[in-house]
């Protein structure tokens, strides 16, 4: 209840310490394997979700608070008498983990002001990413995030560059970046795969379209510049009915937005 206050106070998001169920994260960003990363130190601001106890658990502490005194001094005896405390067993999604086993463990780390917590690590590879501040209410977007990569296979590195609020714009997005792969696999007589066409464009499109636009004023925020990009792609072609770039299209946008 005082996580939940505070956070409020605060003006963050009501389900900020809402701790995340690892199946439904795992759905929504499209499972593609997993790979075992043996014994690690991680950091406890990381853990951030649960594999089958979400209702008994937030982000910080047990829900049900009785049981954390007795841990706390179990904890005690424990490192008082020499035994070493045993890892955590977590999975890793993106840059986020899941306790698989040791709930209480995290809970009594926390309570005592620890910053790191050794842990058995298994990593479950996605399709879209996830990082530490990955909410619930973030869960459609991602699954949208999800289909845009299995139709626009980009490289990971590129894939953190297009970040889209809405839901519906990722597949708006991944029809403009066929449809452009479609306009030169025509104008070029070859057939080009996926990644191909996702890398082409990339680089033969949305970089220099961003490079202009930035130049011309019409990114109000680089953190979205895909935003702009999808929002200005489409008002090019309800302008002058092309799909080109240059000081003409620019022109009519700035006027446009003006």
């Amino acid at each position: 209840m005082l996580a939940r206050l505070g956070a409020r106070l605060r003006g963050q998001p009501g389900d900020v310490n809402v701790i995340l169920p690892f199946d439904e994260v795992v759905a929504a960003l499209g499972r593609v394997g997993e790979r075992h990363l043996g014994l690690a130190v991680i950091e406890l601001d990381s853990v951030v979700g649960t594999v089958e106890r979400a209702g008994e658990f937030d982000r910080a502490l047990p829900s049900d608070l009785h049981p954390v005194p007795s841990q706390v001094r179990a904890d005690r005896r424990r490192r008082a008498s020499g035994p070493v405390v045993c890892p955590i067993d977590v999975y890793r999604v993106g840059d986020a983990h899941f306790v698989k086993d040791g709930h209480h463990r995290v809970a009594v780390a926390r309570a005592r002001g620890r910053r790191l917590i050794e842990a058995s690590v298994t990593e479950i590879l996605t399709q879209a990413g996830a990082g530490t501040d990955l909410r619930v209410t973030d869960l459609p977007v991602k699954s949208h995030e999800r289909l845009l990569w299995e139709r626009v296979p980009l490289p990971t590195e590129d894939r953190r560059r297009l970040r889209l609020r809405e839901p519906g714009d990722y597949g708006l997005l991944a029809e403009g970046v066929e449809a452009w792969g479609f306009r030169r696999m025509q104008a070029e007589g070859i057939l080009l795969d996926r990644p191909t066409v996702a890398r082409r464009w990339l680089a033969e499109e949305y970089d220099p379209v961003v490079a202009m636009l930035g130049e011309a004023g019409l990114i109000p925020d680089p953190h979205w510049e895909t935003e702009a990009y999808l929002r200005l792609a489409a008002e090019r072609y309800q302008l002058l009915r092309t799909h080109a770039w240059d000081a003409a299209v620019v022109a009519a946008l700035r006027q446009r937005r003006s």
